[in-house]
């Protein structure tokens, strides 16, 4: 296989070996299309064990690890100074999970667990045909394949694509139907990639408040910038101005191209009072063909242009030259700076 790495706007054209960790695993699974039928496989043999009335419960993860594996999950609060999300002592075959954890977050260590005791031979398949740059990424790319193989098992993919069907991929409510995090739902539509099943084509990504993008993902074609941050105008950052609430936006790029796009923001940290969180925007989208099936259009006419948000990948590859928010010039194109007149950007005059 040929490494690559991706050029600011987002194209794939050299090789990787400079590559952050997580830069690397949003390649891996942008090759796969996020989807890995082996492990859905797996996923589903552990759900038909753990089941009841069609849902995956935590007490039931915790019971399968000791009844297969003879690891016995336990409950602690870390102690002071040393907090951390999981702890498994192999020797011991105790899996210690902390309670400054969501519940939700427990469900997926538990399953991700099983994931790691089960199908590792499936999983090493997978890395073993993709080249890693260093032994880090492809550690950390083995972490995303068991929480992937995790989130199959609370959300097995037939049962799950049903309901996306049913409730138009209503994000909060999946959430609620499969007790888990709106994080996890948001990864888990991304997956349903089965070509004998397939789900909405989604691009997926997720900024922090400066703007860094730590996970990306599209299959829904539109470009996401892997260096520095994305266009100012896409909603994943206008939603850190009103923690909780979905935000659903018409997108427009330059080429003409348009998305539904949404998002939302979630909180990460420690559970605990006097314990600061931070918080992260989680943003969504997929072509506007797909409107009719996703339900935060139901209230956006998406044939009218006055809804229609222009946006670009970054402002160095942006044509828009009518932009207030831009930060930067254009690379390809020249400008000048007219020290009598301005336009709504000192980065706007246009001198090609």
């Amino acid at each position: 296989m040929i490494n690559k790495i991706e050029t600011i706007s987002g194209k794939i054209v050299d090789n990787r070996k400079n590559s952050f960790p997580g830069e690397v695993i949003s390649d891996f699974l942008q090759e796969n299309k996020n989807y890995f039928p082996k492990l859905e496989d797996f996923a589903n043999k552990v759900f038909e064990k753990v089941q009841k009335n069609n849902r995956t419960r935590y007490i039931a993860l915790c019971d399968h690890l000791k009844s297969e594996y003879g690891i016995t999950v336990k409950d602690v609060i870390p102690e002071e100074d040393k907090p951390f999300s999981k702890i498994y002592h192999k020797n011991k075959k105790e899996l210690l999970l902390s309670d400054y954890s969501s519940l939700e977050t427990k469900k997926l260590h538990a399953a991700a667990q099983i994931a790691q005791e089960g199908a590792n031979k499936e999983i090493e398949n997978y890395l073993s045909k993709f080249t890693f740059p260093s032994e880090e990424s492809k550690k950390l790319t083995k972490v995303a394949l068991l929480n992937y193989c995790g989130a199959a098992i609370l959300m097995p993919y037939k049962l799950f694509h049903i309901e996306c069907k049913k409730l138009k991929y209503d994000l909060e409510l999946l959430q609620n139907t499969f007790a888990t995090s709106f994080e996890q739902v948001a990864h888990r539509v991304t997956c349903l990639q089965d070509p004998k099943l397939p789900g909405i084509p989604f691009h997926f990504l997720r900024v922090d408040m400066a703007g860094n993008i730590s996970k990306r993902f599209s299959l829904s074609g539109i470009e996401i910038p892997r260096y520095g941050g994305a266009c100012p105008r896409w909603n994943v950052y206008s939603a850190l101005t009103r923690p909780g609430v979905i935000q659903a936006a018409v997108s427009k790029m330059t080429n003409g191209e348009k998305y539904v796009c949404i998002a939302r923001t979630v909180e990460k940290g420690i559970g605990r009072f006097g314990q600061s969180k931070s918080i992260l925007s989680i943003g969504l989208g997929c072509e506007a063909k797909y409107a009719k099936d996703f339900v935060y259009t139901e209230n956006i006419n998406i044939n009218d242009k006055s809804t229609e948000i222009p946006i670009g990948v970054s402002c160095r590859t942006c044509d828009r030259l009518d932009c207030s928010q831009r930060a930067f010039p254009p690379l390809h194109k020249k400008f000048d700076v007219d020290i009598n007149s301005r336009g709504v950007s000192v980065y706007v005059g246009d001198k090609s």
